[in-house]
């Protein structure tokens, strides 16, 4: 396999320099950006040496505010500031709407039902928001790094789906960043505790944020992880805490209940602060007005007792639905600010049975593990290690199609390990037996290409032409070793080969490949729709041809089949030269003078399918 970089001519970077990439945790919270500096993944600081940006935006007529003054904002302004933007990324104006009165935001419809925030700036979409929050990180990572970054890894949840995580891309691409990969949040944290350096094991990643609980089981083998269970609860996290001691104090205060918005946010604030106070000291005076009194950490742990016991019972689930116990999970990695709470670490121990992994920063874990990975994926050297290049396609792998042409299945540069799938068809009826021709290269006819194998799938059941269905699987490893699967969903029956895709390359070849892929781009696309169309062309003479074999006698005269011969002469003559636009118009041409003779030829497949049986057969 071939370990490519690529650069602009004159502009190849030197052995010495260091590509500068970054870990990014967008939480729904706060986010935090983080890189490898003399060899340790530590986030970044600000102007004023904070690391946490709190995930929060808030939008002026004229400007653009992000972070904690924004948050701040929400209360005054709420219409305008925006807030745990994460939770609509990807999501329909359908799916946000359900929210209700959650979100006091005014919510207009969009292209694709994409919901947009009514905002002083105008229409902002979630993907939008997510992107001026990036901005600011990037911004700060530059500054700090001293030079232009070569791309991201970006973390999301393990259960964001493909349109959630198509979301955080574009907002990533909209705020400058070049995407290196998306890592699942439990991943990047496993890794920052360089659990991904042990072979094999169970991790279980307890995240408890301020207003979601997530819990992962991942499977470690061979230095990938796998995601086998997760769970959680979206309702649950250190927010609830806070609730709980502002419960206390109105009920020992002898406080209305009844508090204006003001009044509301300073009682929670007290109760964030000695909620924080109590994961140090075992007791804390807290003050409210007039009033004062003593809240120890063991009246602090009953109130929060049946938060707790609600994320053990998610962490119970997720176990058996990974299909393992609680004594197999070999480490515990702790996420999320709440985790630093004394009663949420010791009910974790006793659960499964072993300390939890607490020395990085809960808030912070995240985004280490991401810039690790950053730096990896950037191709830089480790202090006393090699130069650890992105492993890469460097040319496309595909296969054969009808005329001769080349279907790329897996474009050049993917990152490998990959795994691609492509569906195709039949060409004739009664086809029991398929070709796959495994091609290597960037140009549109298989001529311009380069043959790797070829391997026969057969057993396919014995049907019209395009009824049958097999699924090509084209997968890469680590190695660079392509298997190629065929398998006919119906019937099952499969077949495969191996083969190296670079073996026998010299990079000189793959250079070349890829400049007469560039040189001759244009001759290509029109060689290629030229043979689309004779592909075409060919279905259908073939398609009437049988047609006219089975039916002509019965169904047409002379004379109707006298124009339809004609109109096939003309095709199959044009087919031998090289006018697409000619072939394309008379293929057209053929349809329309035979759709008659199709009509008459379904009305007596219909007739003879009914003859015989009455109405009520029909309806039963």
């Amino acid at each position: 396999m071939a370990l490519l970089q690529i650069a602009e001519p004159g502009q190849s970077p030197q052995p010495h320099q260091r590509r500068l990439a970054v870990g990014i945790d967008l939480g729904t919270t706060n986010s935090l950006v983080a890189a490898l500096r003399s060899g340790l993944s530590e986030p970044l600081p600000d102007a004023d040496g904070q690391v946490i940006l709190p995930s929060a935006v808030r939008y002026h007529a004229d400007r653009t505010e992000v972070g904690e003054s924004a948050r701040l904002a929400a209360s005054t302004d709420p219409l305008n500031t925006v807030l745990s933007v994460k939770r609509l990324m990807g999501r329909g104006l359908s799916d946000v709407k359900q929210l209700g009165d959650q979100l006091p935001y005014r919510f207009i419809g969009g292209e694709s039902h994409m919901p947009f925030i009514d905002t002083v700036q105008g229409p902002k979409s979630p993907v939008e928001v997510s992107a001026d929050i990036l901005k600011v990180l990037r911004q700060r990572a530059e500054t700090t790094l001293g030079g232009e970054l070569v791309g991201a890894v970006i973390t999301v949840p393990a259960y964001f789906d493909d349109a959630q995580r198509q979301a955080t891309k574009d907002a990533a691409k909209l705020a400058g960043l070049n995407v290196l990969r998306l890592l699942n949040e439990p991943t990047a944290a496993a890794v920052a505790y360089g659990l991904d350096q042990h072979a094999e094991g169970l991790v279980a990643i307890y995240d408890l944020g301020g207003g979601t609980f997530d819990i992962s089981i991942l499977r470690l083998t061979g230095g990938v992880f796998e995601v086998l269970a997760t769970g959680g609860d979206t309702a649950l996290g250190g927010d609830d805490f806070d609730h709980a001691i502002a419960g206390w104090i109105i009920s020992s205060a002898g406080l209305s209940a009844d508090l204006d918005p003001g009044e509301q946010r300073n009682l929670l604030q007290t109760a964030c602060a000695a909620k924080e106070a109590l994961t140090e000291a075992v007791s804390v005076e807290v003050s409210y007005g007039t009033w004062s009194a003593q809240l120890t950490r063991e009246a602090f742990d009953s109130l929060i007792e049946p938060m707790v016991a609600r994320s053990l019972k998610a962490c119970r689930r997720a176990v058996r639905d990974s299909g393992v116990e609680l004594e197999d999970v070999g480490a515990v990695v702790m996420v999320g600010g709440s985790t630093r709470v004394p009663r949420v670490r010791d009910a974790v121990a006793e659960a499964f049975g072993r300390q939890p992994l607490t020395e990085i920063d809960p808030d912070q874990v995240v985004a280490i593990g991401a810039a690790i990975q950053a730096d990896t994926l950037a191709g830089n050297k480790r202090d006393g290690g090699e130069l650890l290049l992105l492993d890469v396609i460097p040319l496309s792998l595909g296969l054969e199609t009808m005329g001769g042409l080349m279907e790329k299945v897996i474009p050049r540069n993917t990152t490998i390990p990959v795994a691609r799938a492509q569906d195709f068809t039949t060409y004739k009826d009664g086809q029991t037996a398929m070709m796959i021709h495994v091609l290597q290269g960037e140009r549109e006819l298989i001529s311009d290409c380069r043959s790797l194998a070829r391997f026969e799938l057969r057993g396919i059941p014995a049907m019209v032409a395009g009824a049958a269905k097999i699924r090509v699987t084209y997968q890469v490893d680590a190695d660079g070793l392509l298997s190629v699967a065929a398998r006919e969903l119906a019937s099952g029956v499969e077949a495969s080969i191996q083969v190296k895709p670079s073996y026998g390359l010299t990079d000189g070849e793959i250079a070349k490949m890829l400049k007469d892929s560039f040189q001759y781009a244009g001759d290509d696309k029109v060689a290629r729709v030229l043979r689309e169309q004779q592909v075409d062309a060919q279905r259908l003479l073939e398609a009437v041809q049988g047609a006219l074999d089975a039916d002509g006698e019965r169904l047409l005269d002379a004379e109707e089949r006298m124009v339809i011969d004609l109109q096939m002469q003309e095709l199959a003559e044009l087919m031998k030269g090289t006018d697409g636009y000619a072939i394309e118009q008379q293929t057209k041409r053929l349809s329309q003078v035979t759709d008659a003779f199709a009509a008459r030829r379904m009305d007596q497949s219909v007739k003879a399918a009914l003859a015989g049986r009455n109405l009520n057969e029909l309806e039963e």
